[in-house]
């Protein structure tokens, strides 16, 4: 089985990429949704010792952990190193799973592949991109959005360039999303040509 690490920088589409995939037939691991789901659940109580006073009826209430760990990097490591291994714990049961069922491709959606050492985890990588302007656009129509808190993201996340140009696949969605489209069928169609060609 061949797992795609799907990424991007804020705005550039990767979660409508992601549901491209997914679409296709392709099985796709959500880190901000398995993040959700353990924030109700295995998280709770590990993020309240570390934080107390941030999760009301046994679930994570984000505005209050929020408050205390965002302008605080020890804060801010201090939940990593609670949700980041379990985020991965649960990756690694999603594709040994599918492994198991024999699929061809999966993909692990990772906002921060490169920031967080992803890397290592997937054999290729598909960065979706499109314009600073498009993003820009995208991103300032978000409601709670300022250009304040969109320079503040953008300054945590590797360049869009780098990423570009540490990737195996570009999905630029600013070309259209039927273009993107086009774009995730010729992937998993190279992919299944790869996993279907003898090994020498």
């Amino acid at each position: 089985m061949i797992v795609l690490g799907l990424t991007g920088s804020i705005g550039m589409g990767k979660s409508a990429t992601a549901k491209m995939f997914a679409e296709a037939g392709v099985p796709v691991h959500d880190s901000d949704e398995t993040v959700h789901r353990l924030y109700a659940g295995k998280a709770a109580p590990l993020v309240e010792a570390a934080f107390p006073g941030t999760t009301q009826a046994g679930v994570v209430d984000r505005v209050k952990l929020g408050r205390q760990v965002l302008g605080d990097p020890a804060a801010l490591k201090k939940l990593e190193a609670i949700v980041h291994p379990l985020v991965r714990a649960d990756a690694d049961a999603f594709l040994a799973r599918h492994r198991a069922a024999g699929a061809p491709v999966a993909v692990l959606d990772i906002p921060l592949l490169f920031e967080t050492g992803g890397r290592d985890r997937v054999d290729r990588v598909v960065v979706v991109t499109a314009s600073p302007e498009i993003q820009r656009q995208r991103v300032l129509a978000r409601p709670g959005m300022s250009e304040e808190k969109f320079a503040s993201i953008l300054a945590k996340q590797v360049p869009d360039a780098e990423k570009r140009r540490r990737a195996d696949f570009i999905i630029d969605t600013g070309l259209g999303f039927d273009a993107a489209r086009q774009a995730v069928g010729a992937i998993i169609a190279e992919l299944g040509d790869k996993q279907g060609a003898p090994r020498s």
